[in-house]
């Protein structure tokens, strides 16, 4: 079932990745041809790709009344990926293997908000159920400024035995929690094979995930407030895994998800 992406970075980078198929940029008729509209008419003519003008209203429509920026472009499905996938691109850069693995977490501003972090900090795969949780919808992909387009996201019918597959491949289960007896974040050497695990809004983490993680930490906290946004622990934790690993990576060319396969 097609989809319709909006906005300027969701659009751009779903076409610079080029992982879906790509059936017709639609552009409000007035807008003019400069900044991020240029470059995306540029490469959408690169890529070949039909283009239309056309009335605001129906661009609004079709945006479901989003902040669409003038611009939607109608794609396939998101391009799900198996497990192997993620291990081959970690594989291929010579990296421990690094993951994100997301229980049940429902608002996809905060969702987009993590896998725009997930891909500056090189992840190798986010994780997700495929049911009672956000998936890659254009809210998410607009959230997560296109960054989710070139990720490897797997879907999970049971998140517990991911996790279990995951220790199978000596990948240690960190998941992030809150309490005076949670270790704080930077008491631990996380440049290991790492998943970092995030509990849902408001509920954090279901019991049976919480136990199948090989330990848990928490952000140390020194104010009023008992607690953070899960995006905004998660994003700290993500810099903080990739700080462990000395930065790897950074200033490398990034290696193009389309180059990898199972």
């Amino acid at each position: 079932m097609a989809e319709f992406l909006y906005g300027h970075w969701a659009v751009l980078e779903a076409l610079r990745a080029n992982r879906r198929p790509i059936e017709q940029l639609l552009l409000v008729e007035s807008v003019e041809e400069k900044g991020r509209i240029h470059d995306i008419i540029e490469l959408a003519s690169k890529r070949g790709v039909n283009m239309r003008r056309v009335p605001r209203r129906i661009i609004d429509d079709l945006a479901d009344g989003a902040n669409h920026q003038n611009v939607v472009l109608r794609v396939g499905p998101y391009p799900y990926v198996e497990l192997e996938q993620a291990f081959a691109l970690a594989e291929k850069r010579g990296e421990k293997p690094f993951f994100l693995l997301l229980d049940l977490l429902k608002d996809p501003q905060n969702v987009g908000s993590l896998l725009r972090v997930a891909d500056a900090v090189g992840l190798h795969g986010v994780i997700l159920p495929d049911r009672r949780s956000v998936s890659v919808t254009p809210a998410v992909v607009n959230a997560s400024a296109g960054a989710i387009e070139h990720l490897n996201v797997i879907q999970v019918t049971n998140l517990v035995n991911a996790m279990k597959e995951l220790k199978s491949h000596d990948v240690w289960l960190v998941g992030l929690d809150i309490g005076p007896d949670v270790p704080p974040i930077d008491g631990t050497d996380l440049n290991i094979a790492t998943g970092l695990v995030l509990g849902s809004e408001g509920e954090g983490m279901r019991r049976l995930v919480r136990d199948t993680c090989d330990m848990l930490l928490s952000l140390p906290m020194r104010g009023q407030v008992a607690s953070l946004n899960v995006a905004t622990v998660g994003s700290i934790a993500l810099y903080s895994a990739w700080q462990a690993r000395g930065w790897e990576g950074w200033g490398k060319k990034p290696l193009s998800n389309n180059n990898i396969t199972a």
